[in-house]
C-alpha cells in the first residue's frame, strides 16, 4: 500500500510541477485511464477471488 502512495504522491507532485510551468501533461486521455483502472482492478480481483473460494 506504501508503494501506491508514494506513486499517487510522485504523481500530484509532478502535475503540480507540469501546472507551474505551463507545460501540457503527456498523460493519456481519461478514457485511456478508466481503461487501466479496470485493467487492475482485474488483476487484483482474480487472487482475491481464489482466496475467497479456497483454490
Amino acid at each position: 500500500m506504501e508503494s501506491y502512495l508514494l506513486s499517487l504522491g510522485a504523481g500530484v507532485l509532478i502535475g503540480v510541477v507540469y501546472s507551474a510551468i505551463r507545460v501540457r501533461s503527456p498523460a493519456p486521455p481519461l478514457i485511456a485511464l478508466v481503461g487501466l483502472l479496470g485493467m487492475l482492478i482485474g488483476a487484483q480481483a482474480i487472487p482475491s477471488i481464489k482466496q475467497w473460494f479456497g483454490f
